[in-house]
């Protein structure tokens, strides 16, 4: 990406300040330091509700650390930890090695405030977006939530709990993770150029996101509508993750949850 000059060159226009805080923001010494909180805000509201949660977690962190479970058997869910945190960090002190300097707190409130707008705007525009697919305005609390559905039943704080998990883990499961093996596969195995396969990643991941709510003991009732909004709403985040990296694709996901579970009273 990186030699794509029509990309680089309508930033060069830009005043300096926004040209370095939309570069630093997406840089992994940001945006993965970002996200650190956020996994630190789940996995502590997730153990203090480990009893009264009744075990509900977050459907992709489960998948993920099922498939370690599968392997290690009890050692499982630490060694996935160790391996995600030490994984976050190495790019982070790789990153920050080269880029002396340090990190600047402005920076990340600039980051959490463009997260906070962009999930104010996300149900509003994914909906109309939705709307032109299926004919009909999706509704709030039934039709356009990413994590609530069937959790309607439980606490607030699970709830909460799951909102923030759906964050980080579905955009790590489904971003980082499924695009790019999917991306991988259409270039290798199909001989697809970049951009068809950057269609074929993106649509695909964003079909399998919507599907993954429908599945469980928890999982939504399939509806026309819920499962479209989710579908574009994979394409969004997808483009989102791309454009402005990991950490702030997480938050956006994490805080428009938070946002309609606190609508939704």
């Amino acid at each position: 990406m990186a030699a794509a000059s029509p990309i680089a060159a309508p930033n060069a226009t830009l005043p300096a300040t926004r040209r370095g805080y939309w570069h630093e923001s997406r840089s992994p010494r940001y945006s993965l330091t970002f996200a650190l909180p956020l996994l630190v805000l789940y996995e502590a509201l997730a153990a203090a509700l480990s009893q009264d949660a009744n075990g509900v977690r977050n459907g992709a962190d489960v998948l993920l650390k099922s498939a370690f479970q599968a392997v290690l058997g009890g050692r499982g869910q630490l060694v996935f930890g160790v391996v995600l945190v030490g994984t976050m960090v190495a790019f982070i002190v790789r990153d920050l090695r080269r880029s002396p300097g340090g990190l600047k707190g402005s920076t990340f409130v600039g980051m959490l405030v463009e997260s906070v707008v962009l999930a104010a705007l996300f149900g509003t525009v994914v909906g109309l977006l939705t709307a032109q697919l299926v004919g009909a305005l999706v509704g709030g609390g039934q039709a356009t939530g990413l994590a609530m559905g069937a959790l309607d039943g439980v606490g607030w704080p699970t709830a909460l709990m799951v909102s923030l998990g759906a964050g980080l883990y579905e955009e790590l499961l489904f971003r980082v993770i499924l695009v790019s093996v999917l991306l991988w596969s259409a270039k290798k195995l199909f001989g697809w150029g970049p951009v068809a396969s950057g269609i074929f990643a993106t649509l695909t991941a964003a079909l399998i996101f919507s599907a993954f709510h429908y599945v469980g003991p928890f999982g939504d009732r399939l509806e026309l509508g819920s499962f479209a909004f989710r579908a574009i709403a994979g394409v969004a985040f997808s483009a989102l993750y791309i454009v402005r990296g990991f950490g702030i694709t997480a938050w956006t996901h994490a805080l428009y949850d938070v946002m309609l579970l606190v609508t939704r009273g």
